[in-house]
């Protein structure tokens, strides 16, 4: 398994049972605040692929820890500054070999220290010598990362027509952070709009592996309109979309809608949530014959989640993260398509009272096809692997 950055700090952290630790490029070395020494200071590595190939996952961080403890007036009438700086040392020493044992435990390893690359070296003078201190450098080894394709992008699956990204290609305003256009990833221009700053939802920018950067509807008004009418030219079609709700009770949603301004303002598409909590997926011809699937999964979609829907001639499906696929046959028709009007992103159509979307979503992908099971795992797969799901 692939070693991050992030992991060998929890881990480095984690070995650390003497005082306080920290991960950056300062700390306040000084005994009148309110550091708990000893100290752990980790600055932020080096890193380099020292040869970069198709199999070659090998990465070499190369870091800088300080060890520090206390050395005032107290310490100094108490103990000698040699047999602080021997403790201190004891104390680094342990920690590494607690640190590389980590990964060493299992077959196969993971990561392991380069050949002679530890050097240790005691800093004097270090906050009006009230402190001592340990610098210690060293080069660790990790598995970090392979060089062949590791997921397959929407874009590199046929009859991709629109696919929105709450981390690429979006038109926000820095101060409000309200939303009025998110491009189109597909080529195809079929991005999404509002013009309104009313109706505008609200990006939030990437803060870490667990949050990444997502638009936030308020639920009321929020909602965006594609540029142009929706792309499904026939009766099938796939979806996905990465979401997580803000309902604290069960009242429907909408990720993705679709009204035909001719069909007398009859629901054609919705995808979201359901008033029973559950994801949900319904599409109706123009005929009003269709159906609706309702995931076997009941948490109010409240936490961050990968939905897929798809439609091959008369047979829906419906999946939710990993579980198992929900399916159904109806009586269904609609070779013309659903091209009569723009989809929209939070809502059910342009100005619709409550089904509006009340959390976040992070990316919606469009086919113009029903794709076979395979495609639609390597899609849920990306996605997975991006947002970390499950």
């Amino acid at each position: 398994m692939a070693i991050k950055l992030t992991d060998i700090v929890t881990v480095m952290k984690d070995k650390w049972t003497y005082g306080d630790k920290f991960f950056g490029y300062t700390e306040e070395f000084n005994d009148n605040h309110k550091t708990f020494y000893p100290s752990l200071l980790i600055t932020p590595p080096d890193s380099v692929f020292p040869e970069v190939g198709l199999d070659n996952g090998w990465e070499n961080y190369t870091f800088e820890v300080y060890f520090s403890d206390l050395y005032n007036r107290t310490a100094q009438a108490n103990e000698s500054i040699e047999q602080r700086w021997e403790n201190l040392q004891d104390l680094g020493t342990e920690w590494l070999d607690n640190f590389l044992k980590y990964y060493q435990a299992e077959a196969p390893i993971t990561g392991f220290l380069e050949d002679e690359s530890v050097s240790i070296e005691r800093n004097k003078e270090v906050a009006n010598d009230q402190l001592v201190q340990i610098k210690m450098t060293f080069t660790w080894r990790v598995l970090s990362k392979c060089f062949r394709p590791q997921s397959t992008y929407p874009n590199q699956i046929s009859g991709l027509t629109s696919w929105l990204r709450a981390d690429s290609n979006v038109t926000f305003s820095i101060p409000t952070k309200k939303v009025s256009a998110i491009g189109d990833s597909s080529e195809n221009s079929n991005g999404v709009s509002q013009a309104d700053k009313d109706f505008q939802p609200i990006r939030h920018t990437y803060g870490g592996a667990l949050d990444k950067t997502r638009i936030s509807f308020d639920g009321v008004n929020d909602y965006l309109v594609s540029d142009n009418n929706c792309p499904i030219t026939g009766n099938d079609l796939t979806m996905f979309y990465v979401g997580k709700s803000n309902a604290t009770s069960a009242v429907s949603q909408r990720v993705i809608g679709y009204r035909d301004s001719a069909g007398g303002g009859t629901d054609r598409l919705n995808f979201g949530i359901q008033n029973t909590g559950r994801v949900w997926f319904k599409v109706i011809d123009d005929s009003n014959n269709g159906g609706s699937l309702i995931s076997s999964i009941s948490d109010l979609g409240t936490v961050n989640h990968i939905a897929s829907a798809r439609v091959e001639d008369t047979n829906f499906y419906l999946r939710y993260n990993n579980n198992t696929e929900v399916s159904g046959s109806f009586t269904f028709s609609n070779n013309n398509g659903f091209t009569l009007a723009p989809f929209t992103i939070g809502s059910v159509e342009l100005g619709a009272v409550g089904t509006h979307w009340d959390g976040d979503i992070q990316e919606v992908i469009i086919y113009n096809r029903a794709l076979s099971k395979f495609e639609t795992d390597k899609v849920v797969d990306y996605l997975n692997k991006k947002y970390k799901i499950y």
